[in-house]
């Protein structure tokens, strides 16, 4: 694909050279002036997130996997949190890594196969993904070590960090197919949390679900963008903003009906950063996350005693298997409790202040659901 060097004039109103037009009216789309082919399926993805609500159907940017006694469990994140990772699991069978429907049946995936990331990827890392990348899959952005053998290298990211690789569902070993399930036991929401302070793991009420689910958030850090040099709020509604057509409360309020008929357990895991803020911090190991997840699917996590998560309310484990118990409350891995507070109070600011634009058209045992922010001298505020 070649980008467009001037205004596109099919599309009125927009000055970018990259547009993506969808006419519902003759159902055709129109994708001009992009270097990235992940348009032509989050196209589509937008054109289900219009009419699978409109017949009460709820539409998911969201990886799923089944359990040997078909268990499913959903995986929501953005870019960068662990969705694709952590929904390839070897005990597992994959029922899709991106875009789903969750019908009055169960869960279907959208797509036939997976659109991955592959930069530095490795079969220690992804096993899974890495042996997937075989004739038959469609890389792109990608370098070879060396152009006759065609050998792939995938740390080499000298034309961008977004390498990607295109496979049918059935590459991957134990894949469920036909890509369907029942109605899911467990949904996570994946954040990866720069800020250093939100927990591992912690439980959602079904309002804190609906909350937390039209924030979308995650955070930007120092070489994801120009200009970026400590971490940065990143929000986006239902994991997925770009392509919902409709307001994120409509998808919300699906979301919260249907666990609530289905007893679904929603949990929401930190794969960011422990100990500090981005970069003095520790990243999560993917061991702990694993355990944590694992944990989940075992149903272990639900029988410990959780207590309450200051600011944000959430309940969090006194235990997980795995897991070393003082990282399950992100204060204790702070050498400076004063500095956790102010971290974590400026992070909750962020939060409220995004969800100012969907206020209005949400309901108030939404909006109450949020964190909670002790008011400060004017002379502490002003230092946040």
């Amino acid at each position: 694909m070649q980008e467009c060097s001037e205004e596109i004039p099919q599309t009125k109103g927009s000055p970018k050279k990259t547009s993506v037009a969808i006419n519902f009216t003759d159902n055709t789309m129109c994708i001009l002036g992009t270097l990235y082919a992940g348009e032509m399926k989050k196209g589509l993805f937008g054109v289900m997130n219009y009419l699978m609500p409109l017949q009460g159907q709820l539409s998911m940017h969201a990886s799923a996997n089944e359990g040997d006694d078909g268990d499913v469990s959903l995986f929501f994140g953005l870019s960068g949190t662990g969705k694709t990772t952590l929904s390839a699991d070897p005990r597992r069978k994959l029922i899709g890594d991106d875009e789903h429907v969750w019908t009055d049946d169960g869960v279907f995936n959208i797509e036939g196969g997976c659109y991955a990331k592959c930069c530095f990827l490795s079969r220690d890392k992804e096993p899974q993904i890495y042996d997937a990348l075989k004739f038959g899959a469609v890389l792109e952005n990608i370098k070879f070590f060396d152009n006759n053998e065609r050998v792939v290298n995938y740390d080499d990211i000298s034309i961008t960090e977004n390498t990607r690789a295109s496979y049918p569902l059935s590459f991957i070993p134990g894949a469920k197919m036909p890509a369907v399930g029942d109605h899911p036991k467990n949904i996570i929401f994946l954040t990866c949390d720069a800020y250093g302070v939100l927990p591992p793991v912690s439980r959602l009420t079904p309002e804190q679900t609906m909350y937390q689910f039209i924030s979308g958030y995650t955070a930007k850090v120092a070489g994801t963008e120009v200009g970026i040099k400590e971490p940065v709020p990143s929000f986006s509604a239902c994991f997925g903003e770009a392509f919902i057509p409709l307001h994120p409360y409509k998808y919300a309020k699906l979301l919260a009906e249907k666990i609530k008929k289905h007893n679904t357990r929603v949990w929401f895991v930190n794969t960011g950063w422990s100990g500090a803020a981005y970069p003095k911090g520790k990243r999560m190991s993917l061991k702990i996350t694993r355990a944590i997840i694992d944990a989940i699917h075992n149903g272990s996590l639900d029988k410990v005693q959780f207590k309450n998560f200051d600011v944000f309310n959430m309940q969090i484990p006194t235990e997980c298997a795995g897991v070393e118990p003082e990282v399950l409350d992100p204060m204790n891995t702070w050498e400076s409790k004063d500095e956790f507070k102010k971290t974590i109070r400026k992070l909750a600011m962020g939060y409220t202040k995004n969800f100012q634009r969907y206020a209005k058209d949400t309901g108030e045992e939404v909006i109450k659901a949020g964190p909670k922010i002790q008011i400060l001298p004017f002379t502490q505020l002003t230092e946040i």
